[in-house]
């Protein structure tokens, strides 16, 4: 039996009660106003292992976009269906110390997108995807992963509304630069393409049974992708983190995040406080947790 097969309910219980109060004071997103209402209480955690065992506490029918956490599939798919050469014409795979929406780096970079988790990097592969209309390239997308995963992965259309409700003007600026530099095609359909995928919605269950999806890919594909997790998946705090718990991670401004460790499995966690830097408190507290009683060799 895998480690994390190992990991004992009333431990993961007992940690939930330490990481809502962890989450205490945390902020919600205020510009996307669905995100703003959500209640800050909410906590679902899912651990689901490769030999097939599947551990939850909290709320897991709690129903919740993935926003970022879509990042690494949107990466996934793109190096199935359109190869390596194609992807990383279009974005780079290295760290950034500036914020995801930084504009800032990616004219530093000469408007080829530093990493695919950060949203330029997000919105160039965007561009890429099949299909005639924003609608049209998320739910192929949308399909694929529910048919690669058993999911019940469904565009919400109130946060989908909500997203579209107040204009972002840092990610237009993104995309501007993107296309203005010939990394994007068609700036709107990237943009509105990218909105779309990161409204893709569902529950703890149907992310832990992505991390699986991802950790039976075949390599090099997978390797490729939990590195640009590890280096790149909290941002500003993803060398950190990584050096700290060691687990290949994506972090989403709704509280979600999600880890995928090879030979063990997935770990995903809901939670909607967010520290300053935009990551989830109480789903890092988690990790921590879980790193430090399971996996104190990887620290």
């Amino acid at each position: 039996m895998d480690r994390l097969s190992g990991v004992r309910v009333e431990d993961l219980q007992a940690w939930a009660i330490e990481a809502r109060e962890k989450a205490i004071g945390g902020r919600l997103p205020n510009y996307i106003p669905w995100l703003n209402q959500a209640n800050p209480e909410a906590l679902a955690v899912q651990i689901r292992s490769l030999d097939g065992r599947v551990i939850s506490v909290g709320n897991e029918r709690l129903i919740f976009p993935l926003m970022s956490v879509i990042k690494p599939f949107l990466l996934l798919y793109l190096l199935i269906h359109k190869g390596r050469k194609t992807v990383f014409e279009r974005v780079g795979k290295f760290p950034s110390n500036y914020p995801f929406y930084s504009l800032e780096q990616l004219r530093k970079d000469n408007g080829f997108p530093r990493n695919p988790m950060l949203n330029s990097g997000a919105i160039a592969l965007a561009d890429l995807l099949p299909g005639e209309t924003a609608r049209e390239r998320c739910e192929i997308l949308q399909r694929w992963l529910n048919t690669s995963g058993n999911c019940q992965l469904f565009l919400d259309e109130p946060i989908a509304e909500s997203v579209f409700s107040l204009p972002n003007p840092r990610n237009r600026s993104l995309v501007e630069e993107l296309e203005a530099r010939g990394y994007v095609k068609n700036s709107g359909l990237a943009l509105e393409t990218y909105n779309y995928i990161c409204c893709l919605s569902g529950t703890v269950g149907d992310l832990s049974k992505l991390g699986i999806v991802l950790l039976n890919s075949p390599d090099p594909i997978r390797s490729i992708v939990l590195e640009i997790m590890a280096t790149c998946g909290l941002y500003e705090d993803s060398i950190e983190f990584s050096k700290s718990v060691g687990f290949p991670t994506k972090s989403g401004v709704s509280g979600v995040v999600l880890s995928a460790i090879e030979n063990e499995g997935s770990i995903a966690c809901y939670s909607p406080p967010l520290d300053d830097r935009g990551n989830p408190i109480a789903g890092l507290y988690f990790l921590r947790k879980i790193a430090r009683s399971t996996f104190p060799d990887r620290i």
